[in-house]
């Protein structure tokens, strides 16, 4: 059973793309496969118009990836503890042969700087646990810049890039870390987006954090893709009751988290053992008996804006729902 299915996405350069959804909805897992860390069973992928083979490897997958960079959820696992930071940041500038010698130094220095540890030398000469968890996801940052070819060309590494796409690809990446460096962080991807030209896929299951990135987000659950959209429309008006579940459990300043629009009941579903048709019916109020025969198609909902809904067709949403709404006492409680 594919871990993934029926997922299409495109990422505009400059832009950023919000992934969200619970955990275990095959986030993790698009990211991995658009950077090739896990290899696709089928699909096409296309970079600058040009398409990536699926059996690409050797020098082609090393220089593909030169384009395509992880930041990984835990800063502190996807360092290595036996190494200085200056070693893990230069690696890049070594394996894609980008600098050498005293170069790979001053330029390490500079991507350090660049990323708000200043100065670069001195945090070069630290390795991973001498830092903060804040600090190391900034050393993660910097290493994925390091292999962009357009920036290590440049001759000043913090001027504006132009030339080739990049694409940073950024899994949960504030999630390991206090509150209160949250926001520094997110701030330090925006500013790179803007400055260099960077495309982002922007993996999240905190719909604010989303909407503070991205400029659109796209949905997924139990693998699929549900909706997308621009970020203030799937946000602010939800056409899929699985998004709408989404918005209703977030945390809510008056603290009354039973008064959202969606009582959905039951578990995410065994990716391995899936229903035949739509893998939120078994969860969803609005569910119709055609949601059982099979995958419903993507609905236009708005402008730039699909949701994957049967109820957006007047014809199948016409049929009586599976599962009866419960009945809802004053304070918002089912009886």
């Amino acid at each position: 059973m594919p871990a993934v299915t029926d997922v299409t996405l495109s990422i505009a350069r400059g832009e950023v793309l919000g992934l969200v959804g619970e955990s275990g909805s095959g986030k993790s897992t698009v990211a991995r496969l658009i950077t090739r860390l896990h290899d696709p069973s089928a699909g096409t992928m296309r970079m600058d118009g040009q398409e990536i083979p699926l059996t690409l490897r050797g020098a082609g997958l090393r220089k593909f990836r030169r384009n395509v960079q992880m930041i990984f959820q835990d800063p502190f696992a996807s360092l290595n503890p036996l190494h200085t930071v200056g070693y893990i940041v230069g690696r890049p500038l070594q394996v894609h042969g980008l600098a050498r010698g005293a170069d790979v130094k001053a330029r390490v220095n500079a991507l350090l700087d660049r990323v708000g540890l200043s100065p670069g030398a001195d945090y070069a000469a630290k390795k991973p646990h001498e830092l903060s968890g804040g600090q190391r996801q900034r050393v993660v940052v910097a290493r994925a810049l390091a292999a962009q070819p357009t920036l290590i060309m440049a001759d000043e590494p913090t001027s504006a890039l132009a030339a080739q796409p990049t694409l940073i690809m950024a899994d949960e990446p504030t999630s390991a870390l206090d509150v209160s460096i949250r926001l520094d962080i997110m701030n330090l991807l925006l500013d790179l987006t803007d400055q260099e030209g960077l495309s982002m896929l922007f993996i999240t299951h905190d719909l604010a954090g989303a909407r503070y990135m991205s400029d659109r987000i796209a949905v997924m659950y139990a693998g699929h893709l549900v909706e997308i959209g621009p970020a203030a429309d799937v946000i602010g008006n939800p056409q899929m009751p699985y998004t709408q579940l989404l918005k209703s459990a977030a945390p809510k300043p008056e603290g009354n988290l039973a008064s959202g629009p969606l009582d959905a009941r039951g578990e995410v579903p065994d990716l391995k053992n899936l229903p035949p048709g739509c893998p939120f019916e078994p969860r969803c109020p609005h569910a119709r008996p055609v949601c059982r025969e099979g995958l419903p198609a993507m609905y236009e909902v708005g402008p730039q804006h699909l949701a994957r809904c049967i109820l957006h067709d007047p014809a199948l949403a016409a049929q009586p729902p599976i599962h009866p709404q419960p009945k809802v006492t004053p304070l918002g409680t089912p009886v």
